[in-house]
């Protein structure tokens, strides 16, 4: 089906447009864009009011599928995506059994074509199990379709194997998602290590666990010339080390996430188990540091982290809780009101941050709707105020900190190709 969206504010750094423009979709493509077209044949929607964005790309997703499809499947996880106004999103591979061969990237891809209703890329295993011991077939898992490698949940704590990797993967152009965390320093923690912890009697994690790795494989990368990216940064002397790598020539780029630039430590108080995250949420200095690094450009990018857990798991006690926290939902919506409504970005950085660069970073189609790319696009209301809720969640889990939180600013429909696969505009915006 064709379709034309007019009277909406079209958001496109990559194109260099923004104004009101419509948009003309024709076989799942971009076919035009401009002022007052007219359209034949094809349905029309009137967006007056409303903003047209390149759909979202999240490169941190756990979809849990295989192994853990109590918590999410790759069904119930695009879903959810698109909910949020995701099109497309990287599955990361700590799965059961982890995405180390191409059966379980085969899988996965298969899974995703026949159920997602968004583009689903697998990322597969730096190391066999992701034990970090032993370098998994790199080549093997880039020819399967891995978009990217990754132990996320796990750093690769032998530095000699990550070296390796880092040298090999080069033959690839992928680029090596990295969880930071010093096993040892970080083990049995529950939550950052501060006066909080103290004061609520909770082992803490201290911010040196994420920082010594950061130090470490940046300077693998430095040695290697191979292209890492941060995973979920959470503290400032991070946030330092990276900005001094960058100044040197280090092919790094960095995340982070919504929850980790809207949440504090202090938020722990209360022993809300979804607030336990790895990294953990860190102090206000540190989340400061966060916010001026997406501002400055040191932080690339903003992603996720969705990590569902079901109701059981979260309602252990804290220190025996698993960490996580969805995020698929939420995240424009923190986003466009910490950030957007606190004039401390504009739309234009925040499709940058949220669609361009992780596209860009993954080397995957997406990021802009210039003619002739795919019809992969959402309609925002940025100024929507909307409450979170446990029922209103697409995603198979709902363990999440915000339920009960209000937040301003909602995607209102995504296409994907150049179909709707989440709709809740109100009828009156379409017309034949």
């Amino acid at each position: 089906m064709s379709f034309c969206l007019k009277n909406g504010f079209l958001v496109d750094p990559a194109a260099g447009r923004s104004g009101k423009l419509d948009l003309i979709i024709e076989d799942g493509a971009v076919a035009q864009v401009g002022a007052d077209l007219d359209p034949t044949d094809c349905q029309v929607f009137d967006l007056e009011g409303l903003y047209v964005l390149p759909g979202l790309v999240d490169v941190h997703t756990h979809l849990r599928e295989p192994g853990e499809e109590e918590k999410e499947t790759i069904a119930t996880g695009a879903r959810a995506a698109a909910k949020g106004g995701f099109t497309s999103v990287a599955a990361m591979p700590n799965t059961k059994p982890p995405a180390d061969q191409s059966t379980v990237i085969n899988y996965v891809l298969s899974k995703a074509q026949a159920e997602a209703v968004v583009h689903v890329y697998p990322v597969g295993n730096i190391t066999k199990g992701g034990k970090g011991e032993e370098m998994a077939e790199l080549g093997e898992l880039a020819a399967a379709g891995a978009v990217a490698f990754s132990d996320d949940g796990a750093s690769v704590m032998n530095a000699e194997t990550q070296r390796a990797a880092f040298e090999y993967g080069k033959l690839f152009d992928k680029v090596f998602l990295l969880h930071c965390e010093d096993a040892n320093l970080a083990r049995d923690g529950s939550m950052h290590e501060g006066a909080v912890s103290t004061r609520l009697g909770l082992k803490g994690i201290p911010a040196l666990a994420e920082e010594i790795i950061v130090a470490r494989d940046l300077q693998l990368a430095e040695a290697t010339g191979a292209h890492i990216h941060i995973c979920h940064v959470s503290t400032k002397r991070s946030v330092e080390l990276i900005q001094e790598a960058k100044l040197r020539g280090v092919k790094v780029t960095a995340e982070a996430t919504p929850h980790h630039l809207s949440l504090i430590d202090e938020d722990v108080i209360g022993f809300n188990t979804a607030t336990k995250v790895n990294p953990p949420l860190r102090s206000r200095t540190d989340r400061e540091a966060l916010r001026r690094g997406v501002m400055d450009g040191t932080i690339n990018l903003i992603a996720t982290d969705h990590a569902p857990h079901t109701r059981e798991e979260k309602l252990k006690e804290y220190p025996l809780a698993p960490c996580g926290m969805i995020g698929l939902e939420t995240a424009l919506g923190i986003i466009l009101t910490e950030f957007y409504h606190t004039g401390l970005l504009d739309l234009l950085a925040i499709v940058e941050l949220m669609s361009l660069r992780p596209a860009r970073l993954l080397k995957i189609s997406g990021g802009t709707l210039a003619p002739g790319t795919p019809a992969d696009l959402i309609v925002v209301d940025p100024n929507l105020k909307w409450e979170v809720r446990a029922e209103d969640f697409a995603s198979k889990s709902c363990n999440s900190p915000f339920i009960g939180k209000e937040l301003t600013g909602k995607n209102l429909a995504t296409m994907v190709d150049g179909r709707w696969v989440y709709f809740d505009l109100p009828p009156e915006r379409a017309r034949s």
